[in-house]
């Protein structure tokens, strides 16, 4: 598929249903669906409310939604600069390599210019060698030397009580 045949939109809240839908056949490709616990409410509000917490391109091909990518702005203090974290990249299983994430990433990349971002970043799991191989293709590079950690649950609870 040509890269003219593919539109890529920022999300609008009338496609709250659709990134729900996107996040739950992400979550099954990598094997999260149990996990997935989010709702229609709760995306509204958080990605269309009086304060935004990410944002959400939409890709699409002949009117059909077959993707999207879901991000915000982290800051780098070493840089003194903000930066973009890619949350959500997902390609229906129908229109992978017909570049529709190449288009998503490049737009993500612009936009990252366009707000003088320092860096764009995101994770990947290890299992996911297409998505690896697909990433070294664009020339990212894996960052070998961090670990993510992260507080969720009763941690969290702990820790802010």
């Amino acid at each position: 598929m040509s890269p003219a045949m593919i539109e890529i939109r920022p999300a609008t809240e009338a496609d709250t249903a659709q990134i729900l839908q996107f996040i739950r056949e992400l979550a099954r490709y990598e094997r999260l669906e149990h996990e997935v616990v989010a709702t229609e409410a709760q995306l509204r509000e958080t990605l269309f409310g009086p304060r935004p917490y990410a944002e959400v391109l939409i890709a699409s091909a002949a009117h059909e939604p077959v993707g999207f990518a879901l991000f915000f702005h982290n800051y780098s203090t070493f840089r003194g600069q903000p930066g973009i974290y890619l949350e959500d990249l997902y390609v229906k299983e129908h229109m992978r390599g017909q570049g529709v994430g190449r288009q998503l990433l490049r737009q993500l990349a612009r936009l990252a210019i366009e707000r003088r971002c320092a860096r764009l970043e995101w994770a990947v799991l290890e299992w996911n060698a297409p998505s690896i191989a697909f990433y070294r293709n664009l020339g990212a590079q894996p960052l070998e030397d961090w670990r993510t950690f992260r507080l969720t649950g009763a941690a969290l609870e702990q820790l802010g009580a």
